[in-house]
């Protein structure tokens, strides 16, 4: 995956005075597939595979249940690979992770970099037979930003894609139809920016910015949208048939109204949910499932097989502490003795075993680029001071913490979800806090995914292990989470100077000096991992098993892990 291309690339459209992504007209540009988004410039169509004429339903395993299939409301990854199954963005991204034309045939970057216009695709429709329109996603997006509706990824239009008045209406100082998104005509919308996003055009690969047909949402009873495949419509190259929320098993059938449909060769996808990866990998081998996640001994069993494929799924897992709500774990000498007691190359070697990289950054590697093309986190010692495998750093740490609290014994609840890999992980952890830390217990509560993520946005918990993905290809979409009440800072963690630097990288002094931000960003990670504001644990990777025959599934480690559409089944 070379990410690299991603934000080099993206970096120098903002920087150009203006880059128009048409070729020609609306009407005769190529079709989407053909011309990354980066480039600017038009190209040839990739030449059609024919469509698939037999059973071609590809059945996939996923660890956790669909959680919300609203785009502007799901915050879980199941949620996004499931709803961009069915539904495709302005842009989308191509096998090496560069932004394509989605809905979008064409667009302009404004002179000054501050909006865009896009022109949609003509042949974009509904599957109820209503074209794709600019009101759609205008309809869209206000919904997004509505305090109404209280979106979680809200902070998507507002912080970092920057779009005009999007912070002041989701603060409800403003009225919705106030924001930077015009519908020009049927199929041209208008979006202006607060200041100019290097990486605006790979946002629109990310599900919040997801179009909404406008009129059938009206039409349908409050609270019923994407509660069924008779509450949502398609306009990508799969259709939904069957789900119902918290459902084990839903599937898709293939979109022949889609405007690429040429070229899905699949006939249909099955997701079944199976949490246990030692049943989901018997069913893999019975013939139930076409594609698996396997870990720990799992991995070691199958070394080797020519059905075994690794890949970066992205996913930083990394212990949240709850500063707010428990004393102890306010104390700055308590968090860096828990992020020094955890032997984070023993998890990754001795647990999950998938290929998956022990990670001491706050910031993981392997996703984004820099104005030089370096990975932001390649040196993973940068830190080492303050976060290490290092038992008797954590003990000199630990000394300090209990002076300063004036008690030796402590005890905190570890919330994980309910899935083999992540209990198996708190185990080892659990394991290695308390000898590296006598007088500290750790309690394992285990929870399903839903009301893991409930307690902890609702900070009822004392430390848990969670994950967070990267949904662009920039560092900032992980330092954005720490700074002062934004949603995700789940551990109510505050610094001014941390905030300053984050607003200089985002709106301020830096916006359109590439390399002064990457050294800001840095400036503002260390600050981060000094004061231990997460225990960083392993950048997840995925052992897939996937059956001979089955090609063409793209791995993306931002935004969309999965997808599906020029996948084959022979």
């Amino acid at each position: 995956m070379n990410m690299k291309r991603i934000v080099a690339l993206v970096l120098a459209m903002v920087m150009a005075l203006s880059l128009a992504a048409c070729g020609g007209s609306a009407s005769s540009a190529p079709a989407a597939t053909a011309a990354p988004a980066a480039a600017g410039d038009a190209a040839p169509a990739d030449t059609a595979a024919a469509a698939s004429d037999g059973d071609k339903v590809l059945n996939v395993m996923v660890e956790v249940e669909v959680e919300s299939l609203d785009p502007q409301v799901a915050t879980d990854g199941t949620s996004f690979e499931v709803i961009a199954n069915y539904t495709d963005g302005l842009t989308r991204l191509d096998g090496e992770g560069v932004a394509m034309r989605g809905l979008a045939e064409c667009w302009y970057l404004s002179e000054d970099g501050s909006g865009y216009t896009f022109h949609l695709r003509e042949d974009a429709n509904w599957s109820n037979g209503e074209p794709v329109t600019a009101d759609d996603f205008v309809f869209a997006w206000q919904r997004a930003v509505d305090p109404a509706l209280a979106s979680e990824y809200n902070y998507m239009l507002s912080d970092i894609g920057q779009i005009k008045n999007a912070a002041a209406i989701i603060a409800g100082e403003m009225d919705k139809s106030e924001l930077g998104v015009k519908a020009i005509d049927s199929k041209t919308l208008e979006v202006t920016l607060e200041v100019p996003v290097s990486y605006f055009l790979s946002l629109m690969y990310f599900h919040t910015f997801y179009t909404v047909n406008h009129a059938y949402f009206e039409g349908l009873a409050d609270g019923t949208f994407g509660t069924s495949p008779e509450t949502v419509l398609s306009n990508g190259a799969f259709v939904l048939t069957s789900y119902e929320p918290a459902a084990l098993s839903f599937s898709l059938e293939k979109n022949p109204d889609y405007y690429d449909a040429d070229k899905v060769q699949l006939d249909g996808l099955n997701y079944q949910v199976i949490k246990d990866s030692q049943q989901a990998y018997m069913s893999y081998q019975n013939g139930d499932l076409d594609i698996v996640m396997l870990s720990g001994d799992q991995v070691e069993q199958v070394e080797g097989d020519p059905e075994l494929t690794i890949t970066g799924a992205g996913y930083l897992w990394y212990l949240t502490l709850n500063m707010a709500k428990v004393p102890a774990l306010d104390n700055q000498n308590m968090r860096l003795a828990l992020s020094n007691a955890v032997n984070r190359a023993s998890i990754v070697g001795d647990v999950v075993k998938d290929g998956s990289v022990a990670t001491y950054t706050a910031v993981p590697p392997q996703f984004a680029a820099g104005p030089d093309g370096s990975d932001f986190s390649a040196d993973q010692t940068m830190f080492s001071d303050v976060c290490a495998d290092d038992a008797a750093k954590a003990a000199e740490y630990y000394e300090a913490a209990k002076a300063e609290l004036g008690t030796d014994t402590f005890e905190f609840e570890l919330l994980v979800e309910d899935q083999t890999e992540t209990q198996n992980v708190a185990a080892v952890i659990k394991d290695q806090v308390e000898k590296a830390l006598p007088g500290v217990t750790l309690n394992i509560k285990v929870e399903p995914k839903k009301q893991r993520v409930a307690d902890i946005q609702d900070g009822n918990y004392d430390v848990c292990l969670t994950r967070w993905g990267p949904d662009y290809a920039d560092p900032m979409t992980y330092l954005n989470m720490w700074i002062t009440g934004c949603s995700n800072n789940y551990g109510l963690w505050s610094d001014a100077e941390y905030d300053a630097i984050i607003a200089d990288c985002t709106t301020g002094a830096y916006i359109t000096d590439a390399e002064a931000r990457w050294n800001a960003m840095y400036d503002a990670e260390k600050i981060v991992m000094d004061q231990a504001v997460i225990v960083p644990l392993y950048t997840k990777a995925n052992a897939n098993m996937i059956k001979t025959g089955v090609e063409g599934i793209e791995f993306h480690p931002v935004a969309l892990n999965r997808v599906y559409k020029d996948a084959v089944k022979g």
